[in-house]
């Protein structure tokens, strides 16, 4: 055999070798997902749902709303360092605190990450904008879990940024 030839036929098994493994990959391709996307989003929208009803008892000082979202194990840990542990302990803590430091809050949730299926992390960007004019900028994280039918507050962590060193 001639040396092209042989050149020519292993080219040839190459070829052949690339089309079925181009092949075979277009028709695989399609089945291999890891998630469901369309449910997390939705689910994260839930979430999201749920911050803005935090938000907006917090606003309106609505105790009955943060009954109905908050579980009744949340602990609570805020910026200045006080834990408020247990649905009546945290409602009063929020109660008092929206009206020793009146102002408007915006809650904006920056990621929500799944641990399971019925627990999440969300981080958000926390601001309370003062009567006088000036912002309180915070970071917050809040621990959800479905419990009941539907997401709830198992736990939340407020933190102000650290000034850089």
């Amino acid at each position: 055999m001639l040396p092209t030839t042989k050149v020519a036929n292993n080219l040839s098994d190459v070829m052949k070798n690339t089309l079925v493994l181009i092949f075979l990959s277009t028709i695989v391709t399609p089945f291999l997902y890891a998630q469901d996307t369309t449910a997390k989003t939705e689910q994260e929208q839930l979430i999201q749902s749920l911050i803005n009803k935090y938000t907006e008892a917090r606003e309106k000082r609505d105790t009955v709303l943060l009954e109905s979202i908050l579980t009744d194990d949340i602990d609570q840990l805020v910026s200045s360092g006080v834990w408020r542990i247990g649905k009546d302990t945290a409602k009063q803590g929020m109660m008092q605190s929206s009206q020793s430091n009146p102002g408007s809050r915006t809650i904006t949730v920056d990621k929500v990450r799944f641990l399971t299926s019925e627990c999440g992390i969300a981080d958000a960007r926390y601001e309370i904008q003062n009567t006088d004019g000036t912002a309180r900028r915070m970071w917050s994280t809040f621990v959800v879990v479905y419990d009941k039918d539907r997401w709830r507050i198992a736990a939340i962590r407020n933190m102000l940024p650290a000034v850089p060193e």
